[in-house]
């Protein structure tokens, strides 16, 4: 296993190298950008056989990604904010029709106003859309975890998200270990889909017209691989585990043994509050950390086990939804519904905003209402 100095970004890149899954179709947008252009570095100097199709919109990306995938092509593709955006229409189609194509995100704020860097409305845009979200808190994390999208994708038959923070990392280099490119082939293994397009021996319909009486069926068999994949990913992550010697499963609990309260978030977040935490433990304070990898499927056993001695979580949430509570907290809140754990909900980041230690030290202590570092002169309609 060698240590590597690379980015996010460059981490995905690397792991689609050593994949070399069969086509790339993809539209370039800040910050996913160096994903692909370092992953069509490799394919241009011959380290991978990879079809990297140049569309003209990420529209296009997945229509193709999902005709690709379906054909019998492994797929790989990558997006961010108003590209997600624009590839949500067919993200929902993608899933529908079991599509198995990773899908490497570079989370950034949604328009409007323009801005290019980090929040999660882009991955909250299509929560519900049927494909799987994973979201990663470091560079390791984002190559170990596009390695594992594979082999879930394939066998849920459904798209998976591998979601990392824009900037913080997909822009910010740290050392990476990486596993040999034959190591990576075995644990891949060969492209194989029950129902190819092309396949003129076994004729199958893909991508029907249901009418009321089936239409229900055919979204609650989403309903049903979404439930399948919680057991995979962790199924999934033991075998990867036996390879790179790092585990991941569902959520990652930090400090919450003998904890008292516990902070919930996503992302690279976690690293700040993990600083935070532990200068809160030397304080004497019972606090700890859930990070939630898995965002869908949502894993409330899970959280529900990892929470079960607190009596208080403190839910940070990187999207806001206008008009409601963050997305988060309200799946937080259903997941411990009749339970005695009592709940707090923060928006904070948006655009970018940095979430300091001494921030969560505030938080912990009650000083923010719901959103945190908003600007006192901010105008309120």
């Amino acid at each position: 296993m060698k240590a590597r100095l690379l980015t996010g970004g460059e981490a995905v890149a690397w792991a689609m190298c050593q994949i070399d899954p069969d086509v790339v179709p993809v539209y370039p947008i800040t910050p996913q950008t160096p994903i692909i252009q370092h992953f069509a570095k490799h394919v241009a100097d011959g380290e991978a056989r990879t079809e990297v199709v140049n569309v003209e919109s990420e529209h296009s990306a997945m229509s193709a990604a999902i005709g690709s995938a379906l054909a019998g092509a492994r797929t790989i593709t990558a997006t961010s904010s108003q590209g997600l955006a624009l590839m949500s229409e067919v993200v929902y189609i993608a899933a529908a029709m079991r599509a198995p194509i990773v899908v490497a995100v570079g989370n950034r704020a949604l328009s409007g106003p323009i801005n290019i860097h980090c929040d999660h409305s882009d991955s909250m845009l299509v929560r519900d859309s049927g494909v799987i979200q994973l979201f990663v808190e470091d560079a390791q994390e984002a190559y170990d975890t596009m390695l594992l999208a594979v082999r879930l994708s394939e066998r849920m038959l459904l798209p998976v998200f591998v979601c990392q923070d824009g900037f913080t990392i997909t822009h910010a280099a740290e050392p990476v270990r990486t596993i040999g490119r034959r190591r990576v082939q075995e644990w891949v293994g060969d492209y194989e889909i029950p129902f190819a397009l092309l396949d003129t021996a076994h004729p199958t319909s893909q991508g029907p017209f249901a009418m009321p009486d089936y239409y229900f069926e055919l979204r609650h068999q989403q309903v049903a691989a979404m439930d399948f994949a919680l057991p995979a990913i962790e199924e999934l992550g033991v075998e990867l585990a036996e390879i790179t010697g790092r585990r991941y499963g569902l959520v990652d609990a930090y400090r919450l043994d003998d904890a008292d309260c516990a902070f919930v978030c996503l992302g690279s977040t976690a690293g700040t509050v993990k600083d935070a935490v532990d200068e809160l433990r030397d304080q004497g304070r019972a606090v700890g950390v859930l990070r939630i990898r898995s965002f869908r499927p949502f894993p409330e056993d899970a959280i529900r086990a990892a929470l079960a001695g607190v009596s208080e979580a403190i839910v940070l949430d990187r999207a806001d939804a206008p008009g409601a509570r963050g997305p988060l907290y309200t799946e937080l809140a259903a997941a411990l519904y009749g339970s005695d754990i009592a709940l707090r909900g923060h928006v904070y980041g948006l655009g970018g905003r940095e979430l300091h230690p001494q921030d969560v030290h505030d938080i912990f202590a009650g000083r923010y209402d719901r959103f945190v570092g908003l600007r006192s002169e901010s105008c309120l309609a």
